[in-house]
């Protein structure tokens, strides 16, 4: 299954780069959400590297994830696709 990164976990004035919310395609409720709880993630830099992650838990009552990855992601993982597996 593919999600999309929608943005970092963020503050007013502070970012989590290791922290992403995840949009999933045909999850619009939180307690869909909690279904993928402890799946893995996985995004692809274009030169080939893999960053690892984990959903931790849901973000918000519209079925969006959080996921938290090994390390940062760059600022050109917003938007891309993850791979979600599990």
């Amino acid at each position: 299954m593919e999600g999309i990164i929608k943005n970092y976990r963020r503050g007013r004035r502070t970012q989590n780069t290791r922290q992403a919310i995840i949009l999933l395609p045909g999850v619009d409720k939180k307690a869909k959400a909690y279904a993928f709880m402890g799946k893995k993630v996985e995004y692809k830099t274009e030169c080939g590297k893999k960053i690892c992650g984990k959903i931790v838990d849901a973000h918000g009552d519209k079925g969006a994830v959080r996921a938290i990855f090994e390390k940062g992601l760059p600022g050109q993982a917003i938007g891309s696709k993850v791979l979600i597996q599990g």
